[in-house]
């Protein structure tokens, strides 16, 4: 019974890469329609949207039924608590996804990118696509130093974020109205998308240390004690 149930664990583990693979391939679609006004690609993202949330709502399921019948405690708890909480997530970064590929179809035939903003854009993208790429590392190895690099990558996008806005703002901005609606939504969704990220790496450091209230700041630590146990 007992290799039985820890094979349900690994099994949730391996149930969050899959969903967190297909987050990531969603963003590198998602971003590549609304860079290149690409409506087929857009649909594809908006379509495959439901797979990600038919596979979130199964490992929901299946994590309250380990809950249900072994009643675990201790860091068999935390997996299955912390599988429920990044599930969710991962579903909230494939809305995300689908939101920027619905602002590229809305668009279509015209781009969505408001002009002097494709660059801005262009990056903002390359850090999701990448952000969530190291997220689905994060998952799979469990590596803490990869929620450092998630962290720093989000505070990039932030900052592009926060350009945006003061680019919109500005005197010198010309953008019609529906320019600056799409642009401002558009950035909201990329910062979304990538602040998930960032809670879900926290949580895996929940699941690592066992402490929630860990600070980003703390990460090093949780990566030195990590290397420690490797080598006890």
């Amino acid at each position: 019974m007992r290799e039985v149930f820890h094979q349900s664990l690994e099994d949730l583990q391996s149930q969050l890469v899959e969903i967190a693979d297909l987050v990531t391939v969603s963003i590198d679609k998602a971003t590549r329609s609304f860079a290149t006004s690409d409506v087929e690609l857009a649909e594809e993202v908006i379509a495959d949207d439901a797979k990600i949330d038919a596979l979130a709502v199964a490992l929901d399921e299946q994590a309250i039924e380990i809950l249900a019948r072994q009643q675990p405690v201790a860091r068999d708890l935390r997996v299955v608590v912390t599988a429920l909480r990044v599930s969710a997530s991962l579903e909230r970064m494939g809305d995300m996804s689908e939101h920027i590929a619905q602002l590229a179809r809305l668009r279509f035939p015209e781009r969505a990118i408001p002009k002097g903003l494709k660059g801005t854009f262009t990056k903002m993208g390359e850090l999701d696509v990448e952000i969530s790429r190291t997220l689905s590392e994060l998952l799979r190895t469990q590596d803490l130093k990869l929620a450092d690099t998630i962290r720093n990558t989000d505070d990039d996008i932030d900052e592009l974020h926060a350009s945006v806005f003061e680019k919109v703002l500005s005197d010198n901005w010309k953008g019609e109205a529906t320019a600056t609606v799409d642009a401002t939504l558009a950035s909201r969704y990329h910062e979304r998308f990538a602040d998930h990220a960032v809670a879900v790496a926290k949580k895996v450091i929940y699941l690592a240390t066992g402490d929630w209230r860990i600070e980003e700041e703390d990460i090093a630590l949780a990566v030195e004690s990590q290397r420690e146990l490797g080598h006890a």
